[in-house]
């Protein structure tokens, strides 16, 4: 039976995933496509200042790769939902693979080993492996009943398919995006239906082993765990990007100190300015009705992956869109948290903001699939018995 909805989507789900791209064209969210235009014009302005005025330094670069991310975007909106459940275990495998070409062949740089080179451009797989890691859980819970979440044997396979990026992720070392990564997969399986109480178990485990993770971690992680708790204990060495950052965040008082006119910023006491700490910059330059506008901004990306989720009608696409919108929020939030010293500094962009190639594409590709879900939203997916599209 059709369910009642507009002409247009009636027309879509009668003639299932055979209707041509023109046809799906008006279905692509396009006030979801202007609000990440408008965020992207931040990250643009505030580069801008970042370089100096400059937009040859970093501006330029972020509007190009912004636009090939723009184009990656709605070409994945076209892309038909099941069409893209059906290669998401390969996704994962792909992108399992590259992660172990970085431990063997990757570059280094600060000590850690996270990029590998494809051409021109210099890719990190650990940002890939998150949306590849949504794909692959969305595809694998996607048929299970409510009753197969009480089955161990069941869950297996997917926390197995959590544990070996994270694992892959911890030898570069990256323990922040390990622990996102993580994170996102337990969102998934809560997501899911997994019983509360095998979080309670997981969390007491990981509490327990706190103090034997402590140990083995490498010097600089735990110099940042300790300046996080006291930034004073050495302002000028590990404390010293916090103290900036609370300064910067601090002078730029209601409405700023105007574009260009950040002392903190401008004068090179703000490290990292155009990638970890952009939103401190933002916030000096244009105060705290310029940092909260932002965050509105980045809100409302996170609140259409959230609706996305609720109007799916099919549980691919409604894991698909939560985990993507949990990816986004954990990017926005530790980063916020990192630069106010609220958890330890880490390396985490501003998504749409911040300077960085990969990070971009990959939200972008993110984006892309989450368009897919809804414009798809109302697809309808074979059963494990019907030979179809999967």
């Amino acid at each position: 039976m059709i369910r009642e909805h507009g002409t247009y989507e009636r027309r879509l789900l009668m003639r299932g995933p055979d209707f041509g791209i023109l046809e799906k064209f008006p279905a692509i969210p396009w006030l979801f496509v202007l609000l990440l235009c408008a965020l992207a014009g931040v990250g643009y302005v505030a580069l801008l200042s970042a370089g100096g005025g400059s937009a040859e330094a970093y501006a330029s670069r972020h509007a190009l790769r912004f636009g090939f991310g723009l184009v990656l975007m709605l070409s994945l909106c076209l892309v038909d939902i099941r069409v893209i459940a059906r290669l998401a275990w390969p996704a994962y495998a792909v992108t399992a693979g590259l992660l172990v070409l970085v431990l063997l062949h990757g570059n280094v740089g600060k000590g850690a080993q996270r990029w590998i080179e494809l051409g021109p451009l210099q890719l990190q797989p650990s940002e890939l492996m998150k949306i590849a890691l949504v794909l692959a859980l969305a595809s694998w819970f996607r048929r299970a009943p409510w009753e197969r979440m009480g089955n161990p044997l069941f869950l297996l396979p997917p926390a197995f398919a959590v544990a070996v990026p994270m694992a892959l992720i911890l030898k570069q070392p990256n323990l922040g995006t390990a622990l996102i990564t993580g994170m996102i997969g337990a969102a998934m399986f809560w997501a899911a239906g997994v019983r509360w109480w095998k979080f309670a178990i997981l969390l007491a485990g990981a509490a327990f082993a706190a103090p034997i993770a402590y140990e083995r971690l490498h010097d600089y992680q735990r110099a940042r765990i300790t300046t996080f708790l006291d930034p004073e204990s050495d302002p000028l060495g590990a404390g010293y990007n916090i103290i900036q950052s609370k300064i910067a965040l601090g002078s730029g008082g209601m409405w700023g100190k105007g574009f260009m006119q950040g002392t903190q910023g401008h004068l090179n006491f703000l490290p990292e300015k155009q990638t970890d700490f952009i939103f401190t910059m933002i916030a000096e330059e244009f105060g705290l009705v310029g940092a909260l506008g932002t965050l509105g901004l980045l809100a409302l990306v996170i609140a259409f992956a959230m609706l996305t989720a609720l109007r799916c009608q099919h549980q691919f696409g409604r894991l698909l869109a939560l985990g993507l919108g949990v990816n986004f929020f954990l990017y926005v939030f530790v980063n916020i948290a990192m630069v106010t010293g609220s958890i330890p500094v880490g390396g985490v962009p501003l998504p749409l903001i911040s300077h960085g190639g990969s990070a971009m594409i990959t939200v972008m590709l993110g984006f892309g699939l989450l368009g897919s879900a809804y414009v798809h939203r109302d697809a309808e997916f074979a059963s494990s018995s019907e030979k179809g599209l999967l």
